[in-house]
């Protein structure tokens, strides 16, 4: 969409008015979400300091408000910047005052072209300002005065090329007429070349006649087109001499060669030829330039007066200019000297002697690694001094980096954007090396490196050497002190990097740990003591600084490592008062290796520590007794003599194997009395002995008897309890006699088809035994909570009671639940267990040989199966891997079934012995042979 803008005002000139308009001309282009835009403006030259050109941000449509933060500015790649914006307004104003006649040679367009630049987003706009032509400079000669040498003979007609004025102004300012002061030989003549250049000839009109006036004085003017009119005055002074009536004469009246701009200095450029057929002096033909040449022409060319050979005596540029045009004159030297005159056009052919420039319009150094592929980086643009295929440009951006050129709507300018997702901690520094070559031959290049640094993100957690750590830490160590350090690093930098601790919230550890948390270091706020805390753990968690912060966390383990910090405590002698003494009295009459006492002491150390030595430090005799270095029994080496004293005191260390050992003495005092009185010492010693026996006895009895009276109202209470719940079964109650008195009473009922037996005193009113095909089942619930199994320790075992067949003692506890396993792969269910089982695992046991149950089909396991526990299918003579059977168990299972598949009212379970077993059944099947025997005596 295009707009027309016309703004106006006024500058004076001396006696005119100069009124000039500003065309501004927006061309906006819509390329996805960037907006760009081309203005056109159109100021005169000269205008002063500070002018405005016009509002660039408002025909831009850009916010006000907005142009300083988006850092609203001209970027140029001129050192002298004609123009500069107000970033308040928006304003484009004049920055210093222009020529148009330095800044553009010629008549041509003379324009500037400005690149506007705003940023958040990044926009780059084109501003084209045209530089219009005021009348500032009047028409000049390169000489104030020409000298013409006229024959009197000569025709009318005649024509004498004068000077041209230049007037470096354009266009209507320039020159547009010549006038000549007014006489009676003479009038002016205009010729108009093909440049549109005016070239004045002098024209006789009148002959004229030496003897009359032998000179004339004329006045030529050039006046331009210009408001107000500029001229300038040239002074010609003609003299009239004797007739020359041939003139040189030009083999062609125009030259035209081509060379290339690198042609080296001294080279003939062209050869220019002049004849003239008149005789002697008059023939003689002598070349120079015309004076009324641009400056520059006689810098770069020179002619060679003799011979027409025009020669490079200064460096041709094509990018300056591309075509030069010289006049040549050619004069005889007759009196007067004839001349004539031609023209050399000179092109110049355009070499690729220009490399590319490359210009960063916008650059940001610093990049955010969570950047999105496409940010824009740089703003560039390329140009190149020559024309034509010299002047295309190829831009490559350096392999390996993750960065990419976008080519612009516009020709020549370029983005750099990301094209990865960047990463500080793997690259942190990118030098972008962009090369730019253009297509002549041979081409040429320009390298540009941008150095962007990627800006750190926190997108790292803090991370430990190791996790879990392990920190070994000996005892008494100094309350408040550090006692280890945990360091975490982060691969972020700066703020991100900087990492704090602290530990997990538990008030057990919290209340004897510290952490700094700047550095990590961990005091101990109390000394720690291996006899009572071995180990602990606790959970440090590393944050770092960074926005949102990230952290980890590792467990720590600190093991206590033992000191030697106890010194041997002696157990044996003590006496009353605490100290470690003792009094030992020994017949005279023992023999060598008699046993006279045992010092005991321990150490709570724990290895080298607590190993405890000892020695006799003090002794009387030290032939007479001996100790053993590490049992500390005091024994006598010899038998006593009538000479040996009858007391001796033995003082005895005992010291531990620490580096710096502690040590502790005991002493024994050996009194070595007759037998007699050793005796009676003796006895002494038996009755006290006894009494102390008798009053623990008592004391024993009461509390067995109270124990076993709770227990048994806990049994009757607990089978009230269980009968109570099992309203649904009509129980009937069966008194069975046959019994020797191992178990103290049976109880059986019924319920439907099932038979429930209850044996012994403590067993559980809901053990039951339920018919089966091939096998009977005794369930006895499992009276622990869920998740607490008891397994078998190492030294349980059946009581002496129990063996010899009496009543079973506490070492077996018929509450707690272990399961008998079928024999063809029937339900697994609950038997009684070893109460001493403190294992959670469990364990299975074996019914013992003899007990009436195959021990290969049947099993008894402890542990956390219970009634509800899942059954489990074996086959016949299966046995778990993890089963074991406990040696010496007296118990004896005998459950027996008929051949139909109903139980026997006779099944029991004893606990005795095997052979007391046997004999009940011997006995049984005895009576019942002679019951049946009797009978049958009585039918006959």
């Amino acid at each position: 969409m295009c707009s027309w803008i016309t703004m106006g005002s006024g500058r004076h000139y001396r006696s005119g008015i100069c009124c000039w308009i500003i065309f501004p001309f927006s061309l906006l282009l819509f390329l996805g979400n960037q907006t760009l835009a081309e203005l056109r403006y159109s100021i005169p030259e000269e205008m002063k300091e500070g002018t405005v050109v016009g509002n660039v941000a408002k025909d831009l449509g850009l916010d006000k408000t907005s142009l300083i933060d988006r850092r609203f500015r001209v970027v140029s790649g001129s050192k002298d910047a004609f123009f500069e914006v107000n970033p308040d307004t928006g304003a484009l104003r004049v920055r210093k005052k222009i020529d148009r006649e330095e800044l553009c040679r010629g008549n041509g367009l003379c324009s500037i072209e400005l690149k506007i630049l705003v940023e958040d987003p990044l926009e780059m706009h084109h501003v084209v300002v045209e530089i219009n032509d005021i009348n500032d400079h009047s028409p000049t000669f390169s000489e104030k005065e020409q000298q013409f040498e006229i024959a009197e003979h000569t025709s009318l007609g005649t024509r004498f090329e004068l000077h041209s004025a230049r007037d470096p102004d354009a266009g209507k300012n320039s020159i547009r007429t010549y006038t000549l002061t007014s006489n009676d030989h003479f009038e002016i003549e205009i010729t108009q070349t093909d440049d549109d250049d005016k070239i004045p000839f002098l024209v006789l009109k009148n002959a004229l006649d030496r003897e009359q006036k032998t000179n004339h004085s004329l006045f030529l003017t050039a006046v331009d087109g210009g408001k107000p009119q500029r001229s300038g005055t040239l002074n010609i002074s003609i003299s009239v001499v004797d007739i020359n009536d041939n003139r040189p004469l030009f083999s062609q009246d125009i030259y035209q060669v081509e060379i290339y701009e690198n042609l080296p200095v001294g080279n003939t450029v062209a050869k220019v030829n002049a004849v003239d057929p008149d005789e002697g002096t008059n023939g003689e033909v002598e070349y120079s330039l015309s004076r009324t040449l641009a400056r520059n022409i006689y810098e770069i060319f020179e002619l060679d007066n003799l011979t027409g050979e025009i020669k490079l005596k200064g460096i041709v540029d094509y990018e300056q200019s591309d075509i030069f045009k010289l006049d040549i004159q050619a004069s005889d030297k007759g009196t007067p000297p004839l001349t004539s005159r031609c023209k050399v056009i000179v092109k110049i052919k355009d070499v690729n002697d220009n490399p590319p420039e490359i210009e960063v319009t916008s650059l940001s150094n610093t990049v955010a690694e969570d950047s999105k592929p496409g940010t824009v980086i740089s703003l560039i643009s390329v140009t190149d001094k020559d024309y034509s295929v010299n002047g295309k440009t190829i831009l490559r951006i350096t392999e390996g980096v993750p960065f990419e050129l976008k080519p612009s709507y516009k020709e020549n300018i370029y983005s750099v954007v990301s094209k990865n997702i960047l990463d500080r901690e793997e690259v942190s520094n990118y030098e972008i090396i962009i090369t730019a070559t253009d297509c002549g031959e041979p081409a040429l290049s320009t390298v540009k490196t941008l150095s962007v640094r990627i800006s750190d993100v926190n997108d790292n957690r803090p991370h430990f050497s190791q996790n879990p750590l392990e920190y070994y830490l000996i005892e008494n160590n100094v309350a408040g002190a550090l006692i280890f350090s945990i360091s975490a690093s982060d691969n972020d930098i700066d703020d991100n990097r900087v990492v704090g601790y602290h530990i997990t919230r538990d008030k057990d550890i919290t209340s004897f740990l510290n952490i700094n948390s700047d550095n990590g270091d961990i005091l101990a706020l109390k000394s720690f003591d291996f006899e009572t805390l071995k180990t602990f753990q606790f959970q440090v968690v590393a944050t770092d600084s960074g926005t949102p912060s990230l952290s980890s966390n590792v467990t720590v383990h600190v093991f206590i490592l033992d000191q030697n910090d106890n010194a041997p405590v002696i157990l044996y002698p003590l006496s009353s008062n605490g100290s470690a003494e003792g009094v030992e009295e020994i017949p005279r009459n023992v023999n060598a290796g008699h046993l006279v006492t045992k010092v005991r002491a321990y150490d709570a150390d724990i290895g080298y520590n607590g190993w405890l030595l000892f020695s006799l430090q003090e002794v009387t005799d030290h032939s007479l007794f001996g100790l053993d270095r590490y049992t500390g029994q005091i024994r006598t080496l010899r038998s006593f003599t009538e000479t040996d004293e009858a007391e001796h005191k033995l003082v005895i260390l005992v010291k531990d194997n620490g580096n710096v050992s502690l040590s502790a003495t005991a002493t024994v005092i050996v009194k070595v009395v007759e037998p007699k009185e050793a005796f009676a010492a003796s006895d002494v010693k038996s009755a006290t002995n006894d009494e102390q026996d008798n009053n623990v006895t008592f004391y024993l009895m009461i509390t067995l008897g109270s124990v076993s009276t709770l227990f048994l109202i806990s049994i009757i209470v607990l089978i009230a309890m269980q009968c109570s719940k099992s309203t649904e079964y009509t129980s009937k109650y069966l008194q069975e006699t046959n019994y020797d008195g191992t178990l103290c009473h049976s109880i059986q009922y019924r319920s439907g088809e099932k038979r429930y037996m209850l044996v012994g005193p403590r067993m559980s009113v809901g053990s039951t035994i339920v018919p089966g095909s091939h096998a009977n089942t005794l369930m006895l619930p499992d009276r622990r909570t869920p998740g607490e199994p008891k397994g078998p320790s190492g030294d349980w075992r059946y009581s002496a009671s129990l063996r010899a067949g009496g009543v079973m003692q506490s070492s077996v506890h018929m509450e707690e639940s272990s399961v008998m396993q079928g024999a063809q792969g029937v339900l697994v269910q609950n038997w009684p267990t070893a109460s001493s089982a403190a294992d959670a695992e469990g364990g299975e046991v074996s019914p013992p040989m003899g007990a009436g149950v195959d021990s290969n089909s049947w099993h008894f396991r402890y542990g956390p199966g219970g009634p509800g526990a899942p059954p489990q299918h074996l086959k016949p003579g299966d046995v778990p891997p993890e089963a074991f059977i406990i040696p010496g168990s007296p118990a004896i299972i005998s459950i027996r079934q008929n051949q139909g598949g109903e139980d026997d009212k006779s099944d029991f379970i004893t606990f005795g012995k095997k052979e007391e077993a046997k004999k009940k059944k011997k006995k049984k099947k005895e009576k019942k042979d002679k019951k049946d025997k009797g009978k049958d005596d009585g039918d006959e």
